[in-house]
């Protein structure tokens, strides 16, 4: 599932920065998909710094301009879309509150409550380490074991439904599961 999660958060951040790669062409359109992607966060980011209300929707106004204008500034090499947009967001509200004259914030610890959802990057690196070592030790098993683990474990099929699959006895495939389960337990344990 993990595994699933990251994949679904990759696709997602590079959808965004497709998104943004857009604007900066004049792309209205990814310009609103920007919005509808990140506007609830980035309000939260505003309210954070600026309370809620009107001084933070016009922040979050003010944000979204200054996105249109620099989104040719983006670079997906140097940052994640997400954290690119959270900085102007917060860039804004605090250039709002210091324009109003009154510093009153709240501690940087309440800023974990608007965390991105998406897991943090050491986690994604490690995932990606444990993905990879996974994936090349199933390389290493035959064809056919690799295939019904595969099939069994990420696809979710059932052992009946792979043994009618293959046209073989259950106990068969069951054994064949279980030789490659354990050829695949010494190759991560190495």
């Amino acid at each position: 599932m993990d595994v699933m999660r990251s994949v679904a958060a990759d696709e997602a951040r590079e959808r965004l920065a497709a998104a943004l790669a857009s604007v900066a062409r004049g792309d209205r359109k990814a310009f609103h998909d920007v919005y509808q992607r990140t506007s609830a966060k980035l309000y939260g980011i505003c309210c954070r710094i600026l309370g809620e209300g009107q001084d933070a929707e016009d922040a979050l106004q003010e944000a979204y301009v200054n996105v249109w204008r620099r989104a040719e500034r983006f670079d997906a090499s140097r940052a994640s879309p997400i954290t690119w947009l959270a900085a102007i967001a917060r860039n804004t509200a605090i250039d709002r509150l210091r324009a109003r004259g009154n510093r009153s914030t709240a501690p940087i610890e309440e800023a974990f409550d608007l965390a991105d959802p998406t897991p943090r990057a050491d986690a994604l690196i490690e995932e990606a380490g444990e993905s990879a070592r996974l994936y090349g030790c199933l390389g290493e098993l035959g064809g056919q074991e690799a295939a019904l683990i595969r099939t069994a474990f990420l696809e979710g099929a059932s052992y009946p439904e792979l043994a009618e699959r293959a046209g073989e006895p259950l106990g068969t495939i069951k054994s064949r599961i279980r030789r490659g389960l354990m050829k695949l337990r010494d190759c991560l344990c190495r």
